[in-house]
């Protein structure tokens, strides 16, 4: 079971935080803008949350912030959300990932940098798209299936480090289109959430030989319209400086959400207290 920790004092109340499975809560906080915290609301759906640990800062019984880590990657994804005093609690006591990838607002970074070092990162844009915003574009596109999964991780293996397991076309949804019988581009998702009627595009690659034809817009298009179907709105990530990028997404009705930042985080800690903490833990567990 896990306690709440009493942190600090605000006013006349006092910060408390704690870990936290109480996804009606989370879902109720994360709503406050739905299309930022677009992964998180999906990754409270029966398939993604047990891969989740979730941390809340409280007021007065009033959650103030929440931080996610995504089980599952190296380094792990965080994302934070809320007060900054409140999210400094949480990685303070409740999520300490000693290296992990955060998604956080740029007013976000100073909550998370007095327990951590932050690389320098990308400014990203959130983008989306609802039903009467989408504008489709004709393409010669195909379904993928999890059968195809070779072809694509050739295709991805050209711009991107991750390796693409067949589950992920299996639960997700991906489109390509062939030139000559190869593979020459695709776009799927990451994540797709039934319960919250909302989806995240992504993976989203063109073979240089292949570039500005418009392949990129036809298959993200097709998802995005498969997409529309079931859910309210649809939502991707793309650099700031990717000017082709976001003309692409804008001609499909993709609109500029608001900005973030992505950023590799390290925690401050000296290898005398990672020892420390080693060895308070090896001997709680001969104790024990």
């Amino acid at each position: 079971m896990v306690t709440s920790r009493v942190v600090a004092r605000q006013g006349s109340g006092l910060l408390s935080v704690q870990e936290t499975s109480d996804r009606a809560m989370l879902r109720a906080f994360l709503e406050a803008d739905r299309l930022y915290s677009a992964y998180a609301l999906c990754d409270l759906d029966d398939r993604e949350f047990p891969r989740t640990r979730w941390g809340v800062a409280t007021l007065a019984g009033r959650p103030t912030a929440v931080v996610l880590q995504y089980a599952g990657y190296s380094p792990q994804p965080i994302f934070v959300m809320g007060d900054n005093s409140g999210i400094e609690a949480i990685m303070t006591s409740v999520i300490r990932p000693r290296t992990a990838y955060l998604a956080a607002l740029k007013e976000n970074l100073p909550g998370v940098a007095s327990r951590y070092r932050i690389d320098d990162g990308a400014e990203m844009v959130r983008m989306w798209v609802d039903r009467a915003r989408f504008r489709p574009v004709a393409g010669p596109v195909q379904r993928l299936l999890p059968v195809d999964v070779g072809e694509v991780n050739r295709l991805y293996r050209l711009g991107f480090a991750s390796w693409l397991p067949a589950s992920a076309i299996a639960d997700g949804l991906y489109y390509g289109i062939r030139a000559g019988g190869q593979l020459v581009a695709a776009a799927g998702t990451h994540v797709i959430s039934p319960a919250a009627r909302l989806a995240v595009v992504g993976n989203v690659m063109t073979h240089a030989d292949h570039r500005g034809r418009g392949y990129a817009t036809a298959v993200t298009g097709a998802v995005t319209e498969e997409l529309l179907r079931f859910c309210d709105q649809v939502v991707l990530n793309v650099r700031a400086d990717n000017a082709p990028a976001l003309a692409a997404y804008r001609r499909l009705g993709y609109e500029t959400h608001l900005l973030f930042e992505e950023r590799l985080i390290h925690r401050n800690t000296s290898l005398l207290k990672e020892w420390a903490g080693a060895l308070r833990q090896m001997f709680a567990r001969k104790e024990g």
